[in-house]
């Protein structure tokens, strides 16, 4: 993908938060060309996503087409989640979206950019470490593949509790935050070609630029505000969409 002006936007979380925040989200990308010529999803764009290989998950079908509407007309990237990473081949065979379950390349106005979702990297607790690893394993994939669709879902409203995110302090937030904004500039400084780093998970917005104009950037949770991010000329903007 060769795009000018970058729209981001991620953790969402459809499913969990109130039906306002997928509501504004289908307005939003109604609006999306007028913003960029690109989208990219950062990852949990849904609290719980699994394509099986004839069945989707009803819930947050809206936002679905929506996004196959859009991609009519803009290139979208998707990033997966620790809650949605499971999208095989659905996405880019049914929509042509481009999906990524850990982290994928693109380019932005001819320069290298990278985008991964960012679990699994600065937790700050060992369980969502373990978490990270149990569900990302491949038998775990296969058995769960194995269940009925019904059941599967079923059995992820009623665990969820216990299979998603812990409750988090607002200490541990700001920790993971900042630990996600250091393994940035390490990952940024390894590979000096890379001039963006795009991310998502933490749920808090963040952007910085290094002094050769390589960038960083977080647009934060849609369901906090409806926060996304636009890059364009060489710099990330945070900003707040109002339906």
């Amino acid at each position: 993908m060769h795009c000018q002006r970058l729209v981001l936007v991620g953790d969402a979380h459809l499913g969990r938060e109130s039906s306002e925040a997928e509501t504004a989200l289908v307005a939003f990308l109604d609006v999306v060309p007028r913003l960029g010529d690109a989208l990219v999803i950062t990852g949990d764009l849904f609290e719980f996503w699994f394509a099986y290989g004839r069945a989707v998950p009803r819930r947050g079908l809206r936002v679905v087409a929506a996004l196959g509407h859009l991609a009519r007309s803009v290139p979208i990237l998707m990033a997966g989640g620790n809650h949605d990473r499971w999208g095989g081949q659905a996405w880019r065979d049914e929509l042509g979206i481009e999906f990524w379950p850990l982290e994928g390349e693109f380019s932005v106005a001819g320069q290298r950019a990278l985008i991964r979702h960012g679990d699994g990297l600065t937790e700050t607790h060992w369980s969502a470490r373990v978490l990270h690893q149990i569900l990302r394993h491949d038998a775990t994939i296969a058995l769960f593949r194995a269940v009925h669709p019904d059941l599967g879902l079923w059995l992820v409203d009623h665990l969820s509790g216990w299979l998603g995110d812990r409750e988090r302090t607002e200490a541990e937030i700001a920790a993971s935050a900042a630990r996600q904004a250091a393994w940035a500039r390490q990952r940024l400084a390894a590979d000096p070609e890379l001039r963006l780093l795009v991310m998502g998970h933490t749920h808090r917005a963040a952007t910085f630029q290094l002094e050769d104009g390589r960038v960083y950037v977080n647009p934060g949770a849609w369901f906090d505000g409806y926060r996304f991010a636009v890059v364009a000329d060489g710099r990330a903007e945070l900003r707040t969409f109002v339906p």
